[in-house]
């Protein structure tokens, strides 16, 4: 069993490999980090647009305080489908799901895939939720398995598990330093539970835990994906090669204005004039020899005009890319309530393949996992989804999928 487990372990691995460097780049332009280079970061576009993006799914798919989900009542078992949509919203407002879900949107937008976890709280706790981002460089995926790298002092895994033992070969230095940083795998296979450190060897002398879920608290959703790949790909990873040049083209702008500010200048080189003391401020006297041209400026060749053309033809594709242009701000002049309308079908017809998977793998297995947490603690009846109840979304998003239909049939 845990050889299989390894080598599935090791296949996710493989498989996530060459999505690290596009990862990286993708972040480099649109979400640094404190280890990146700023002085290599010229154009704040790609950065703009991605936040702007974020924050338009936030409002449009998960607005705080306000209702965007309601479960409807399918069978006689449900009659408290009603008490179970505010217990649910109540434990989610209560919770850091809305500070926590922005930062998986930026991952989603940027990455082209986001992780969620969605833990029980402690009880007595504000909220029976708990939520973390998980950044995907420390997710590795398969299908129906999800393999979660991290690294936690030994005491954190004590606490953590407070039943494990660890090995013979790190007792002494656990005993000596509970500090010592050790690697931790955690993997859901189906329903399977297991968590081992990463130390070499093989995983069975390394258990530091085993159970099952009843539904999965790693929530993994996508942008888009290509046939035959797991990973998704988002907005920021198909503009990555505009977003570059852009970057390149402004350095080179630069470059170029300090030319064209400070000047090259040519001397006829006689051997005469030091040209280490020669200063080029406002004011100074240059003494040249007599018949001679004296200090002369070169020419520059570069054409500004050029340039800006190429750069703004580059920033607007990658506002494009990014919705920018078509999830901002309604423009500054009066719309009619017939152009609204249009505007907000256009918006669908463009988000409506995201918003479906994001249905299906964000909203949906998150209802299904707050639902359990709530039964299991005895705060609601047990309710399924499609069976007992059925998942009514009301965020805006889909209140704007009602609204084109509703356009749609009357065309």
């Amino acid at each position: 069993m845990y050889q299989n487990l390894q080598n599935m372990y090791k296949r996710a691995l493989d498989m996530r490999a060459p999505w690290i460097s596009r990862w990286d780049a993708a972040r480099r332009y649109a979400m640094p980090s404190a280890d990146d280079d700023a002085a290599t970061l010229f154009d704040a576009t790609a950065m703009d647009a991605s936040d702007n993006l974020a924050a338009s799914i936030y409002t449009l798919l998960t607005p705080p305080e306000s209702m965007w989900l309601q479960l409807v009542g399918e069978s006689d078992l449900s009659q408290n489908a009603d008490y179970a949509t505010s217990v649910l919203r109540a434990n989610l407002n209560d919770s850091n799901f809305y500070t926590t879900i922005h930062q998986c949107y930026m991952d989603l937008v940027v990455l082209g895939t986001a992780c969620l976890f969605m833990s029980e709280s402690p009880i007595g706790a504000s909220s029976a939720f708990t939520f973390t981002a998980i950044p995907m460089n420390d997710i590795a995926i398969l299908p129906n398995a999800v393999f979660h790298t991290t690294s936690m002092s030994a005491r954190e895994v004590m606490e953590k598990y407070p039943t494990w033992t660890p090995p013979a070969n790190l007792r002494d230095t656990i005993n000596r330093d509970p500090e010592t940083p050790l690697k931790l795998v955690q993997s859901l296979v189906g329903t399977d539970f297991v968590a081992w450190l990463d130390v070499g060897g093989d995983i069975e002398n390394n258990i530091v835990s085993t159970g099952t879920f009843e539904t999965n608290p790693y929530i993994i959703f996508r942008w888009a994906v290509s046939s035959g790949e797991l990973y998704g790909r988002g907005p920021v990873l198909r503009a990555l090669p505009d977003i570059k040049t852009a970057n390149k083209v402004v350095e080179l702008v630069l470059k170029n204005a300090t030319i064209a500010v400070s000047g090259i200048w040519m001397a006829d080189d006689d051997g005469v004039i030091n040209l280490q003391n020669i200063n080029l401020t406002p004011g100074a006297i240059i003494p040249k020899a007599v018949g001679s041209s004296g200090l002369t400026p070169l020419t520059s060749g570069a054409n500004f005009d050029v340039s800006q053309l190429i750069l703004r033809d580059l920033r607007e594709r990658i506002r494009h890319a990014l919705l920018a242009d078509r999830l901002g701000l309604l423009s500054e002049k009066e719309m009619t309530a017939t152009e609204i309308m249009a505007r907000n079908a256009d918006m669908m017809r463009i988000l409506g393949a995201t918003y479906g998977r994001l249905m299906h793998e964000f909203i949906r297995p998150l209802c299904d996992r707050g639902l359990q947490i709530l039964a299991r603690r005895g705060i609601i009846e047990p309710i399924r989804l499609n069976g007992d109840a059925e998942l009514k979304y009301i965020a805006p998003i889909a209140q704007m999928t009602a609204l084109e239909t509703v356009i749609g049939g009357n065309l």
